[in-house]
């Protein structure tokens, strides 16, 4: 099992992970997990912990995690949008064939609210980037 494992691990959180150098090479033969730094993937910000130095290793295991953080991150961001659309789809076909009067009561109001602010930011951002292909390069 000792081959298999990683050098490194990431425990995710919210805005990044805790970075573990993986140790199994050890006398008690026992998994041991090292905590060497602290990243953030918002602004890409790494903290080595306490006053450790990180080795170049370190640093391009880091990078090279932060990068693929942040593509699967955009990934998810999308994938929950076309998930969004669906939804959107299973509430149109509820409301023309199940939904009651009192039901319809309920959640017009906040549905058409939602919409119209989506529709107002889709058709500004469209025309935004109309405008800039539209303009000459500098």
């Amino acid at each position: 099992m000792a081959g298999d494992l990683p050098d490194y691990y990431f425990r995710v959180k919210e805005n990044g992970a805790i970075v573990f150098r993986i140790d199994s090479e050890n006398r008690q033969r026992r998994i041991e997990m090292d905590q060497i730094a602290t990243v953030n993937v918002k602004n890409g910000e790494i903290k080595p912990q306490g006053d450790r130095a990180l080795t170049p290793e370190d640093m391009a295991a880091i990078r090279e995690w932060m990068e693929a953080r942040v593509a699967l991150l955009a990934e998810r961001d999308i994938d929950d949008i076309l998930r969004a659309v669906d939804y959107l789809n299973l509430t149109t076909h509820w409301v023309q064939s199940k939904a009651t009067d009192a039901q319809l009561e309920r959640v017009t109001d906040d549905l058409l609210l939602a919409m119209h602010d989506l529709r107002t930011v889709l058709v500004r951002k469209k025309a935004d980037r109309l405008m800039r292909s539209d303009s000459p390069a500098d």
